[in-house]
């Protein structure tokens, strides 16, 4: 009888870990898309320049105050063994009060325990690597709650590449048999920017179009494309770009042509665009409740450097 206890322990037990009963995420704010309180800083992949290392730490508290959390599930389990993202991030942003934040255990991720860096976090960092891993450690968790928790008091949650498009509703390119499949095995993303996909290394790896028929299909979403190099800051629900080269935004109005016109009162409108998507630059500003770039001063009519 004991052996077949141990037997039954055994083979059930995996089963009864996978299908845990998930927690309920709060999810409801006033804004459309982004945050109510704190920010997000989605970046495209490659290269972080200073300018992104410097207002992620900014929006942190500085690197006297600031407490940052390193999210390594997307780069695999041999992330957890190693110093490397952690040290990036402290040598990037002067902070010495740096934590490295990895399981892809779900029973883990639900405990106080594991959660306890994430309590006093002032910042939040995804490394890059496969965002399928992150939805399989962190979605629906004590984990995922206390993400958003950041978020609450006002803190920021960054990341780069699947640390980017992890940050959407929709998970962009989630499949487990890799990136080329554009809608996977996983399409539940962490949800800070809300109703949304997010793709990365746009131009980089040209997929400037990829998004085009999934919002048409989709026009309650919005669609983001990240090239390297390149971040939006997201407060409430506008969003700034930083960085050196462009974001792609996808809206359903301008994918079918009913967006902004590119005359306005006899004058050129340089927020408009003839073709299925709108490319930002940085400095530039979108408003992503109205689902418009926000028109300012153009300061540099010079294109981004690549």
């Amino acid at each position: 009888m004991k052996h077949l206890l141990r037997i039954l322990l055994v083979f059930f037990l995996p089963f009864t870990l996978i299908a845990q009963t998930p927690i309920t995420i709060n999810e409801k704010t006033i804004t459309r898309h982004g945050p109510e309180k704190g920010a997000l800083l989605i970046i495209g992949g490659g290269t972080i320049p200073p300018e992104i290392w410097a207002k992620f730490i900014e929006l942190a508290g500085g690197k006297e105050k600031a407490k940052l959390v390193v999210v390594t599930a997307a780069a695999g389990d041999s992330a957890a063994l190693s110093p490397s993202h952690v040290e990036l991030v402290k040598r990037q942003t002067g902070a010495s009060q740096v934590t490295l934040l990895h399981t892809k255990n779900l029973k883990e991720a639900n405990s106080e325990a594991f959660v306890a860096s994430l309590r006093q976090a002032t910042g939040v960092f995804f490394v890059g690597g496969r965002q399928w891993r992150i939805a399989d450690s962190y979605l629906n968790t004590l984990t995922h709650q206390a993400f958003n928790e950041v978020l609450e008091r006002g803190g920021v949650i960054a990341g780069t590449s699947a640390g980017a498009s992890i940050q959407g509703s929709f998970l962009w390119r989630g499949d487990t048999k890799g990136p080329h499949i554009l809608v996977g095995d996983h399409t539940q993303g962490l949800g800070f920017l809300k109703n949304s996909a997010i793709d990365q290394h746009l131009l980089r790896r040209n997929r400037q179009f990829d998004l085009v028929d999934f919002i048409r299909q989709s026009p309650d979403l919005i669609g983001l494309g990240l090239d390297e190099s390149t971040a939006v800051l997201v407060q409430k629900d506008t969003f700034e770009v930083v960085g050196k080269t462009y974001v792609a935004v996808y809206d359903y109005q301008t994918i079918i042509g009913k967006g902004a016109s590119h005359v306005v009162n006899n004058n050129e409108d340089h927020t408009a665009s003839n073709g299925p998507f709108i490319l930002l630059s940085s400095g530039q500003k979108y408003d992503l409740q109205q689902r418009k770039v926000i028109q300012e001063n153009r300061r540099n009519t010079t294109a981004p450097n690549r």
